[in-house]
């Protein structure tokens, strides 16, 4: 079996090869199943957009380590910046001996973040440890314990981020009980709201539920700040307005809570801004980041107004691994990269032609309920019914699996299950994401006619 595409997809065995089956019978025998993996072929190398495996096939990668791998796979820059960095020591302990990287990383965040306000940034190593610890500074700052998410809101695994998280399955069931003090509001889903209403009712509508929410469930003067991701991921790639987002901001100003926004997903170009919360004019008061902030090596960020990120004490945040110096020397590459390659420009190119190819296909695939996008940020929506909008689940993991046998690695999200989702690194040549997109294209005409 040989298969070879144009833009970059080449099968050797069918996927996943012999190789890789045996690697999995090992997998399964030595790893918990709770470890969820999407494409059934184990990595050999790879770069840009491109995977080979171990068996010899190159695939298509439009997951990007879900959305960690915005200047692509192994990009030579940043290994450089590595290997450089391996020379000289690997970790110190920031906590222990100081080192350059890691304040020249500290002042470029708050450099490029929004806000024309002094800010500090200090670091982690995942996205759920930054949420935990922005929100362990709010408390600090504020003398307040409450923290309000969004339904669909994503924020990690860990016990408090998994409170602040909204789906059930699997991210927490049986894993209770959950983290006190934490609340939920509604988030605008205008593809779903009721029929006949007009997104800025609805927005009207939700913003307006906050004053029953203080009056009914907590008062504000016991919440110490709201968090929110400015382009829902897990929850379905979901876009607000910026009149929402607007409105929550001037809430949190009335009562003196702070807002949080988690960019762990949408940060470093993704949306086509350095940060999604550019779009809606959005100066958060804190800032979570990771995932793309250096090319896949562990490292999160916490950055925020200066006043805020000082009110823990010494030794009151921190950690042992924290801001690794391998992470800081490969995020100032990364972000180099960004500003010098026109990566930013690139992801509101790579999003147009996703969006103009989804386009044409609900035209011809009635499963398309709705397409969501924000610069290179893509999803479509898969229903049973037009009308009825019912989730098709089903169809949307068969289109997944049948994507990945054919050399193309895309995702799913959403609160139902049903949406597909697109994280190409912004390197992906315009031939690899053409014949991408092409291979989705087929599957959709097999699985849907």
């Amino acid at each position: 079996m040989t298969i070879t595409g144009k833009g970059g997809i080449h099968l050797q065995t069918s996927l996943p090869g012999e190789k890789s089956l045996e690697l999995t019978e090992l997998r399964n025998k030595h790893v918990p199943r709770g470890p969820f993996n999407t494409s059934p072929a184990f990595i050999d190398k790879a770069e840009g957009a491109l995977v080979t495996d171990v068996d010899g096939n190159q695939i298509i990668d439009l997951a990007g380590a879900i959305g960690s791998l915005n200047v692509g796979h192994s990009p030579a820059r940043v290994v450089e910046a590595i290997k450089a960095q391996l020379d000289k020591f690997i970790h110190p302990g920031f906590n222990v001996l100081m080192y350059e990287s890691y304040i020249k990383l500290a002042e470029k965040l708050n450099e490029i973040t929004p806000g024309n306000f002094e800010k500090k940034t200090f670091f982690l190593n995942s996205g759920a440890e930054a949420v935990e610890n922005a929100v362990k500074i709010a408390r600090k700052y504020t003398g307040r314990r409450g923290i309000v998410s969004f339904d669909r809101g994503y924020h990690g695994r860990t016990l408090l981020t998994m409170s602040l998280t909204s789906k059930v399955k699997p991210y927490k069931n049986g894993f209770g009980p959950l983290a006190s003090e934490t609340y939920k509001l509604r988030y605008p889903y205008y593809y779903r709201k009721p029929e006949g209403m007009t997104d800025e009712v609805l927005d009207d509508y939700l913003l307006k539920q906050i004053d029953d929410f203080f009056i009914g469930e907590v008062p504000q003067e016991d919440i110490a700040a709201f968090i929110l991701e400015p382009v829902q991921g897990e929850g379905g790639f979901i876009v607000p307005s910026a009149r929402f987002i607007k409105g929550i901001k001037e809430i949190c100003e009335k009562y003196g809570i702070l807002l949080i926004a988690d960019e762990v997903q949408t940060g470093f170009g993704r949306t086509g801004k350095m940060f999604a919360s550019e779009h809606f004019g959005l100066e958060p008061d804190l800032i979570t980041m990771s995932k793309s902030i250096a090319a896949g090596i562990p490292i999160s960020a916490v950055t925020g107004r200066a006043e805020i990120m000082d009110a823990p004490a010494p030794g009151e945040i921190g950690g042992t691994y924290g801001g690794s110096p391998l992470g800081c020397v490969a995020a100032l590459e990364v972000i180099k990269m960004i500003e010098e390659e026109g990566l930013i420009e690139r992801a509101n190119k790579i999003g147009n032609t996703i969006t103009t190819k989804f386009q044409e296909m609900q035209q011809k695939y009635s499963a398309i309920g709705d397409i969501r996008s924000l610069g290179a940020m893509c999803a479509i929506e898969l229903v049973k019914d037009q009308s009825t909008k019912e989730p098709d689940k089903e169809l949307t993991g068969k289109i997944i699996a049948e994507c990945n046998k054919r050399g193309v690695i895309i995702l799913s999200a959403g609160i139902y299950g049903n949406v597909i989702r697109i994280l190409s690194p912004l390197v992906i040549e315009d031939s690899q994401l053409e014949e991408a997109l092409t291979v989705i294209d087929d599957v959709f005409a097999e699985l849907t006619n």
